[in-house]
């Protein structure tokens, strides 16, 4: 793409995101993980969302945000699944090229959809490939801590950065027969903290913590050099991440309880109806195309 891109809060000229910080900040290239680690010895808390098609991604971009995740959220919000689980490969590369074509500044993570690489370290790093060979992410994201520092070890040392995932882990709804809060209980709060250390150990940039308590992802926090991202998770974490349409104001809650941590900041559902409803009544109507609108 070749437009031109000052995000808000931007400084004009700059080309050292550590200088300008994550978001909102002016580089001639894209946001790196050495950028991501440097904003956590700073101290600095910097903003994630989900993307899932170019033009979407190219607004995001063009709003400083840093760090875009195309996230195997797609399933529910974008491709109408009722989980994550059924997603592909296939759907996963697809989408995150285009958001790759959309954007020029933030670094953009590839999910690994369920299935793509619990069989172990070669088909982690098979498939982690192909996200940075054919879709041109800059990171890929897996679920899984303990379970899954082999996959991550592998793909580090292959030269592929990986953001990790704890707490919650979306892929395994069916074993967890919902979505319940995670660390609560001497138990589960040490292994939950056994598994950001083995993430952090095996070389992840960073972890998201979902649906973990919020003194326990506090806790977290301090004791990890990378740095976390809550979804869920309380104020502590280093970053934020939402998915796009929740926070956007476009999910339909009416089938179900909006989970606690999501704050609309818009309500482009309702904008999109609107606009909907009022093209259907100028063509109803006989009103468009007007007279401007059609050719002589």
């Amino acid at each position: 793409m070749t437009r031109t891109h000052t995000p808000a809060h931007s400084t004009p000229g700059g080309d050292d995101t550590s200088r300008t910080g994550l978001y909102g900040g002016t580089t001639n290239r894209r946001v790196t993980v050495r950028d991501i680690a440097a904003a956590k010895r700073r101290g600095e808390k910097w903003p994630m969302l989900t993307a899932y098609d170019a033009m979407t991604a190219s607004v995001f971009d063009e709003a400083g945000i840093p760090v875009l995740l195309v996230g195997d959220s797609m399933g529910n919000c974008h491709l109408g699944y009722d989980s994550t689980v059924p997603v592909t490969m296939e759907q996963v590369l697809m989408l995150s090229a285009a958001v790759v074509r959309g954007t020029r500044r933030a670094l953009v993570v590839g999910d690994l959809p369920f299935g793509s690489y619990q069989e172990g370290s070669v088909q982690a790093l098979r498939n982690a490939t192909r996200l940075m060979k054919e879709a041109g992410v800059g990171a890929v994201k897996l679920e899984g801590g303990e379970r899954s520092a082999e996959q991550i070890d592998l793909l580090v040392r292959s030269g592929i950065p990986v953001m990790a995932h704890v707490g919650l882990t979306p892929q395994s709804v069916n074993a967890y027969g919902g979505h319940p809060v995670q660390g609560r209980g001497e138990e589960a709060a040490q292994q939950l903290l056994r598994d950001a250390k083995a993430v952090q150990d095996a070389g992840a940039f960073a972890v998201v913590l979902e649906l973990v308590t919020a003194d326990l992802a506090a806790e977290v926090t301090r004791s990890l050099h990378i740095p976390t991202v809550g979804i869920g998770a309380g104020a502590e974490c280093d970053a934020q991440v939402l998915v796009w349409t929740d926070m956007a104001g476009m999910t339909d809650w009416s089938g179900g309880r909006r989970p606690r941590f999501v704050k609309e900041y818009a309500r482009v559902r309702e904008v999109l109806a609107g606009a909907a409803r009022g093209f259907a009544e100028d063509v109803v109507g006989g009103t468009y195309p007007a007279p401007e609108h059609s050719f002589r």
